[in-house]
């Protein structure tokens, strides 16, 4: 527990750290430049800085598009940075760190939002039980207005949903979505034009 705690407290510290930095030019090689430079070096906390200060407003659009709640999405970018921080001692520079990243909050807030349904299905299913029929029909029916905006994605499929938000909602280029994903890029771009037709098909736009 107390580890949560610290790793909770290392993420929003490095969130702060890189909302102090001061502005200044960047250099030639860019931001994911200057994070690659920074792993090489092995200056690993530097690196994360950078990754809030340059990605931490994209994780968090991404975390947002995925669960649906500002304060949970809060929480996993913050997450998402501790466990890079955790893990840049294994990147490669195998792909942009833009796609380790992502790659990185996809599966955080995938894990989030798998823990998310069998809390609230078990939920459900305790409120069900000492309510009559007629207010079970309209809690359903307050729930599915609550969530009507996200419908569209809740339809798709986890693999189509992830690509297309990460495409779209962080506008990562076919090769870094495939990265984020671990799948090759023509299988990227299948998922993507799948999921558009569903939305597509849902929504009802010709």
């Amino acid at each position: 527990m107390e580890m949560e705690q610290d790793d909770k407290v290392m993420g929003a510290g490095m969130l702060a750290l890189a909302e102090s930095r001061e502005g200044g030019a960047m250099d030639a090689a860019g931001p994911d430049g200057q994070i690659a430079a920074a792993i090489g070096d092995g200056d690993f906390r530097e690196a994360v800085a950078l990754c809030a200060r340059h990605h931490g407003a994209s994780i968090g659009r991404l975390c947002m598009a995925m669960v649906g709640s500002q304060a949970e999405a809060s929480e996993l970018a913050q997450e998402t940075l501790v466990t890079a921080f955790e893990s840049l001692r294994s990147y490669r520079g195998e792909g942009s760190v833009r796609a380790f990243l992502f790659g990185i909050a996809r599966r955080v807030c995938s894990r989030h939002v798998e823990t998310r349904v069998r809390r609230d299905a078990r939920l459900r299913l305790v409120h069900a039980a000492g309510h009559d029929a007629g207010d079970t029909v309209d809690m359903a029916a307050r729930r599915q207005a609550a969530v009507r905006a996200r419908q569209a994605l809740d339809q798709l499929r986890p693999t189509e949903r992830d690509a297309v938000l990460l495409r779209f909602a962080s506008e990562l280029s076919f090769k870094e979505v495939a990265d984020a994903c671990g799948i090759d890029e023509p299988t990227a771009r299948k998922r993507v034009s799948r999921a558009l037709a569903r939305l597509r098909e849902t929504v009802g736009v010709g």
